[in-house]
Parts: structure tokens; sequence; C-alpha cells
């Protein structure tokens, strides 16, 4: 493996902003050297300086002045694998989140069958190793098959292989089996990830959307919220009753999310786990989120032993940051959870800024068109992420690239345990380049993924993923 200098770059990190190069040796971060390293020249001058005792060659790139930054970090991902492949399979799934930047994700287990144990999860782990982009955490369902029963699969779970464990695609019904699964967690130090949302008041908004598909169906109505120019083709009335029928699935979801949202942490003090708060999207299940986080702080100050263990994480989404749902033509744009209001829209930019949630997730949920056309929620996000976040926070709402990085490098990675997300000698060298002012239009039909569906198509977004290196490996993506 030959030794890896990168200059000419702006190197940012949750900590630092600074122009230089970065050292890589034996797939690790060498030294970070902050200066004014712009020529080739110089670069060989440096690498003869520190590697002189090395015999490996050295392999100089120049980074044109565009940032570099620790691979991104996502902790919710669907690849659909196995037995969704016509949505999206492993390569065509890894492919897709290497072109978004991301070093590490983390797969969830609602494929068919379901992971739901152990062997599975490693099965799936070795076969994305061999395609050598992205490295993969496969998830394992908290109820066997999702039957919301039976948790013994659970036992058989090692942390350092499978950090976490969740129900994603849905919530677990039974408290008690939930509070059963965060205990067997608890014991293992594994992360719980809820998609926290009431099962019963979901069951009851499903007849609004179906009511609204119905007539999406019969005038031709994307379930992804473009294709503006059909709306001139239906009767005000009819988009009168898609819309009032959405906005009452909507309201009923809120309440499904708030309401398990608060379920789920009280269980998880109970266990005395971590829990993760997956895709919080309403301005109520933020605040469940920030007072819980000061009830953790004051009981560690007081050294109370009830929340030694006990804590709490959140992630929010790059379309509830960037969209709302309850206006034509994004409230047809379906997602689980839906996209909300504007007031819940800046709650959630406002908790990333003061740290009450913790990371940005894609929530990456590739369908096929026809799929996506008949209802199906979630759209593809891995490839926009990054240009999504960017042009919202840092462009529109004056985050720092610093802050950004955070959100989508190191605090995943401290979440997870890796020794990933930071420019600092010793971390893995999981790097990616970047063009944070490149302008771009959105088109789901250049995706790598097989998952065309975007909110975002035709959108014009700025920063653009230029490279990335695993473990100083330069990756075609």
């Amino acid at each position: 493996m030959s030794n890896l200098v990168i200059y000419n770059a702006r190197l940012v990190d949750e900590y630092t902003d600074a122009y230089g190069a970065l050292l890589v040796s034996k797939g690790k971060i060498h030294s970070v050297c902050k200066s004014d390293f712009c020529t080739e020249e110089s670069a060989v001058k440096l690498a003869e300086g520190i590697f002189s005792d090395d015999d490996e060659p050295v392999e100089l790139i120049d980074a044109k002045g565009l940032v570099l930054e620790p691979a991104f970090i996502d902790l919710h991902v669907h690849l659909r694998y196995p037995g969704q492949t016509q949505k999206e399979d492993l390569n065509s799934g890894l492919h897709a989140t290497a072109a978004g930047g991301f070093g590490t994700i983390v797969a969830m287990p609602n494929t068919n069958p379901v992971v739901s144990s152990a062997e599975l999860a490693l099965q799936i782990d070795e076969e994305a190793e061999k395609i050598g982009l992205t490295k993969v955490f496969q998830t394992v369902s908290i109820t066997k098959n999702f039957e919301g029963e039976d948790i013994s699969h659970l036992e058989e779970i090692d942390r350092e292989t499978i950090p976490v464990i969740t129900e994603d695609g849905h919530d677990v019904l039974s408290s008690s089996v939930m509070l059963d699964g965060m205990k067997i967690a608890a014991e293992k130090e594994i992360l719980v990830s809820c998609h926290s949302e009431a099962p019963t008041l979901a069951e009851k908004a499903r007849p609004y959307r179906k009511a609204a598909l119905e007539i999406m169906k019969k005038y031709g109505l994307s379930a992804w919220g473009s294709d503006e120019n059909q709306l001139a083709k239906v009767p005000a009335e009819e988009l009168e009753k898609i819309d009032s029928a959405l906005t009452q699935a909507n309201s009923l979801l809120a309440v499904a999310e708030d309401s398990a949202t608060y379920r789920n942490i009280q269980l998880a003090k109970e266990a005395g786990c971590h829990v993760h708060i997956a895709h919080c999207s309403t301005k109520n299940s933020i605040e469940i989120v920030r007072q819980a986080k000061k009830e953790i702080e004051k009981g560690r100050l007081n050294k109370n032993p009830d929340y030694a263990h006990f804590n709490v994480t959140c992630e929010v989404t790059p379309h509830h940051l960037a969209l709302t749902g309850d206006t034509e033509p994004m409230i047809r744009a379906l997602v689980n959870p839906p996209l909300r209001h504007e007031e819940d829209r800046l709650a959630l930019i406002e908790a990333l800024r003061d740290g009450t949630a913790d990371v940005i997730s894609t929530d990456h949920a590739p369908h096929t068109l026809e799929d996506k056309a008949a209802g199906a929620p979630g759209f593809s996000g891995a490839e926009t992420a990054f240009a999504v976040c960017n042009t919202v926070l840092v462009k529109e709402f004056g985050f720092t690239p610093q802050k950004l990085s955070q959100l989508m490098s190191a605090n995943p990675a401290r979440i997870l345990g890796l020794k990933k997300g930071l420019l600092e000698p010793g971390y893995d060298a999981d790097l990616v380049l970047l063009d944070c002012n490149k302008g771009w239009t959105v088109s789901g039909a250049a995706f790598k993924s097989k998952g065309k569906a975007t909110p975002f198509e035709g959108r014009e977004l700025t920063g653009k993923v230029e490279g990335l290196f695993l473990g100083g490996n330069h990756c075609n993506f």
C-alpha cells in the first residue's frame, strides 16, 4: 500500500478549516499539515521529510483548492437487499452512497426476508465488502421477522459487528416487548434506532392516503411532488380532495410520531439503553428529545446512577430540512414520516444548530417509478444529501462547513464508536473531496441508484462530491 499526499486542499472537519496537505499511510491519516502546500514541489518536499524512512512509494494528488473532509457516515440507509433488487441492490446502492460521499452506512433490515439474524447480517456485510466501496453495517430487527413478539435472536448479536438494532419501517407495537429488547441492547451496549410511529395511529392514517392515491392515479399525478405541470389537468375540487385527505393523514402521523417518540425515550430510560430517534420530523418530537437530553445532563451532574447508561440521540433528514409538505406539489411527495409544516422545518434546523439533533441521515429509500407512482413512501437521497444540506444549512442558514462536517461525519462516528469522522492522525483515511460552490441541477435519471424518484428533481443545488477515498484508496463510483 503506497503512501498518499493530498495537497493544495482546504482541510475541513468539526474543528478545522485551513488550507494545507494531508498525508496517509497504511490506510490511516498520518499527518495533517496546515500551511501553503499548493504546488507539487512543496508536496514532494513535505513527503520526503515525513516518509524519509519509509520504502513505500508516495502518490501525490492535487486537490486543486477543493475541500477535503472526512467521508460522510449515514446512520439510515435502505439498500433493499436481500429480496427487493428491483428497487436497489448492493452494487447500485453502494455506488450511490459512494457518489454521495459516504464512507460508512448503516443499512435497515426491512428487506425480504427481514434481517433477523446475526448470520444474515454478517453475510450482507461480507458481500458489501467485496464490492470495495462504502463500508456497510447491516442492522438486525428488534423482533424476529417484524412479527412484534420474539426477541430471542438478539442474544446472538455482538456489538462489534452489529452496533445497531431497529424495527425501521414501523415501530414495535408492544411496549413490553420493546422494553425487553432495549434491556438486551443495554447489556450489549447496542444502539436502538427507533422509527417512532404509533402503529395504531399509522393504521388510522392509511385510508386517507389510499383515498388520495386513488384520485392521483386517476389523473396521473406523481407521488414524489414533481411534475407541477400535471396540476393544470386536474379539476380544483379533485385537488382539494387530495390535499384534504393527505392533510388528515399527516395530522394523524404527526401525533403518531410525537407519542411514540415520548414512549420510546421513556422505555429507554427504564432499560438504561442508548435510544436513537430516527428521522425526527416534528417540532413537538424535537422538543421531547431536547427535554430528555436536559434531564440526562442534570441526572449525570447529580451523579444519579439511573442516568449512567441512558442516552438519547436523534437524526433529521435532508428532505425534512429543505421541504415542507402542507401545500402543492410537495403535499404529494409521500414519505414516512411525512414532510411537515414550515414551523417544523425551522425547529429541525434550530435543533441541529443547538445540538438537540445530533446527525443528518439520508433515509435513502429507493423505489421503482411504478412503486413510487402507486404511493410507496420514501425517496432516493444518498446522492443529493450533501448538496441539499450545503445549500440549505450553509448557504441559506449560515452554518459553518465545520458544523456540517460534525453533523455528517464526526457525530455519527461517535455514535457508532468508530475512529472516523475527523482529520486527525490515527483516524481512518476515509475522505471526501468536495466542490462546495459548484452548482448543478438534480436529475434522478442520472443517479447511480436504481431509485430515480426524488423531490428535488430539476432543482438547482450548490455543492458537489468530486472524489472519495476509503482507507486512502481512491474509489471509482
